[in-house]
């Protein structure tokens, strides 16, 4: 049989033995075999810092994000490929379209995220400027820039194809290249998802490559600039986490581990409410998709002691409707389990939970299997076990990966937060319930335990993605149990790969680092910055506009065409016994509009359009008298990869005639780039 390759310094390479078989866990015949000896996985990281990291940090985050979204659109194109492969790790379609689907649409997520929430720099600018000094000449700025080194991603086997393209995605953006080592059991399906990358031609070299086979020795190589990302077992994360070159030189560890996840029942959804159904519902589809084997599966199910029995009736008759079999068979509603070896060790945890429960749909040890063998082929049974005493160790220690799940009663929402810390940190928990009380009380007394947590109601029912969906721009990770950490989240999983550094310096110094201008840095005046395009226009170009005297008639008339006619602005002794006023002031908004009717050019330019204001502060009142003057710089400066045009913020600052500023803030406009 055909044994994996690694994909490392740029080329497809063959272990040196025979390797371990991995087997259909529909037919239990040999797929392939996997091994990673011979492999020099020391050069493969000195690869990815030498070779992918300077390529992917000459990008800006614009550019990483536009080639994500490409790589998304090839994938796309080669799913059917990808869901063949799937099948025979005991996936049905329904299953691999939540694997091999999810996983792209991580990369599109990142892709937009990247575009709309970073600069079109190398660099990301956290947080606002600090100053350090009263006079303005000292100031800080924290920056992130990419980690130079190489984020190791060792993944799961239960998402083969979701799993390394949802820890690719942010170490990309980031600037940072990958090192997917898959999980044997499925790493054929891993490994043709990385042809598919490498064949598309669209990421630089190095950015990419993979281990397929154990470690070996790859953490002992791992420097102070490295990252390791796992998906797995709890004592297997321990281990890791643990391992010397990981402790001697502080590599950044991430893990996302055993989760007993939970479901709680609130007390108003008796029989016959929409909610109870809702919760039924979903805890079969938690069991029974990827069949069970997900680390966001529902293991723990409480419900209000007095609904135990209905909800053990209703679940077990839906789950008479779920049919085990062949992925291939349309008819089949649940696939097997991704090994034999799988589905021993879920008979073994079974044994520990059933000390504890009783048996309420499921037989452990017998299936009866549509359009395959039975005993060849990995398959289980939904296995609903019911514990009448919730305070029993079990439920809340041991595990089946698999279609397991426990019903568990309650008492009251103080107890059923207490019990859900018995799990010791989970990944995602779910309420159920239209009661707003018993949801708050629920949510917060059970979230210091959890990574995501789902209120589901009638409200978000349609439009819910479910409990066992975790989604890119929220935290996927969990506190104690789970791993202790955050694998993605957006902005959060970008920079996790990303060293936050403060710099304190001068203005102008800060200016030429990070690339946008800081109050106190050289302006530029000369030609209107709005006569110059994005190729001309530089940060730091400015326009000082003014002055215009403010009169009484001004905010009268701006009062009658507004309609804001509030006491400040037309009132004088209203407004003379405000202390914040001492009489008539003008409108925050005609403030803003005469500035603007200082600084903007009339003619037709490259300035295409203004699209807003941020940050907008009314520092000191403007009363009829007052003269203002603009002062508008250019801040910063974003080229847009795919348009002709981009966009400028400018620093604007409106004053009055002794120098104090009445207004800040910042205007974004689109401007050409010719």
């Amino acid at each position: 049989m055909t044994v994996l390759r690694s994909y490392t310094e740029g080329t497809w390479r063959s272990p040196s033995g025979d390797g371990v078989p991995m087997l259909d866990a529909v037919t239990g015949e040999e797929v392939a075999r996997v091994s990673s000896d011979g492999i020099d996985l020391a050069a493969a990281l000195d690869y990815g810092r030498t070779t992918g990291g300077p390529a992917l940090r000459e990008l800006t985050f614009h550019q990483r994000a536009a080639l994500l979204r490409s790589l998304g659109s090839y994938l796309r194109e080669h799913r059917d490929d990808l869901y063949a492969l799937s099948a025979r790790t005991g996936a049905t379609l329904g299953d691999s379209k939540f694997d091999v689907d999810g996983g792209i649409g991580v990369l599109a997520s990142y892709a937009s995220t990247g575009r709309r929430r970073l600069p079109n720099d190398t660099i990301y600018l956290d947080g606002d400027v600090e100053p350090l000094s009263r006079a303005g000449g000292f100031v800080g700025q924290h920056i992130c820039t990419p980690l130079r080194g190489v984020a190791v991603q060792i993944n799961a086997f239960n998402f083969p194809v979701w799993g390394p393209l949802e820890k690719l995605a942010p170490a990309f953006i980031a600037g940072v290249p990958a090192l997917i080592k898959p999980a044997s059991q499925t790493a054929y399906l891993t490994a043709r998802l990385v042809e598919l990358i490498i064949e598309s031609g669209l990421l630089p070299d190095g950015s990419i490559q993979l281990v397929c086979g154990g470690v070996g020795d790859l953490l002992d190589h791992l420097t102070e600039q490295d990252l390791v990302s796992f998906t797995g077992s709890a004592s297997t994360a321990q281990r890791l986490r643990t391992h010397p070159a990981i402790v001697a030189n502080s590599v950044r560890f991430n893990a996302e581990a055993d989760s007993l996840n939970l479901s709680i029942l609130g007390p108003d959804a008796a029989p016959g409410t929409a909610e109870f159904d809702l919760y039924v519902a979903q805890l079969v589809t938690e069991m029974t998709v990827k069949a069970g084997q997900k680390c966001t599966a529902i293991r723990r199910a409480f419900v209000p002691e007095g609904l135990l029995s209905h909800v053990a009736d209703a679940v077990a008759e839906r789950l008479a409707g779920v049919t085990v079999g062949n992925p291939a068979n349309p008819a089949t509603g649940m696939g097997a389990l991704a090994s034999l070896q799988q589905r021993d060790e879920v008979r073994r945890s079974l044994k520990a939970l059933l000390a504890a429960a009783s048996l309420v749909y499921g037989d452990p040890d017998h299936v009866t299997v549509l359009d395959a063998d039975a005993e060849r082929g990995a398959f289980l049974t939904p296995i609903l076990l019911r514990a009448d005493d919730a305070e029993d160790a079990a439920p809340h220690e041991v595990e089946a990966f698999g279609p397991v799940s426990t019903l568990l009663p309650y008492a009251s929402a103080e107890q059923v937060v207490a019990l859900a810390a018995r799990g010791r940190g989970s990944l995602v928990g779910s309420v159920v319930t239209g009661d707003l009380e018993f949801a708050r009380q629920v949510v917060l007394g059970v979230a210091p335990w959890h990574g995501r947590l789902l209120v589901l109601d009638t409200d978000d029912a349609s439009q819910s993605t479910g409990h066992g969906s975790p989604l890119p721009t929220l935290v996927h990770g969990g506190p104690g149990r789970a791993g202790g950490g955050e694998e993605m989240g957006g902005i959060r999983g970008v920079l996790h790969h990303m060293q936050r550094t403060a710099v304190q310096a001068s203005p102008k110094v800060l200016t030429a680092i990070t690339g946008r201008w800081i109050t106190g840095a050289p302006r530029n005046e000369g030609e209107h910055p709005f006569r110059k395009s994005l190729a001309r226009l530089r940060v730091g170009d400015s326009v000082v506009a003014g002055p215009r005297t403010v009169t009484l008639d001004d905010i009268a008339h701006f009062a009658e065409f507004t309609g804001d006619n509030f006491y400040a602005h037309t009132d004088e002794a209203a407004a003379a016994a405000n202390p914040l006023f001492g009489g008539i002031v003008a409108h925050g908004y005609l403030v803003v509009s005469l500035a603007a009717g200082l600084f903007v050019a009339p003619e037709p330019g490259p300035v295409l359009a203004n699209y807003g204001l941020e940050n907008l502060r009314f520092l000191t009142p403007v009363k009829p008298g007052d003269e203002l003057t603009v002062t508008l710089t250019a801040k910063q400066i974003t080229p847009r990869v795919d348009a002709d045009y981009g966009e400028v913020r400018w620093d604007t600052d409106v004053t009055n005639s002794s120098g104090e500023s009445v207004a800040k803030y910042d205007v974004l406009t689109l401007v050409s780039k010719v």
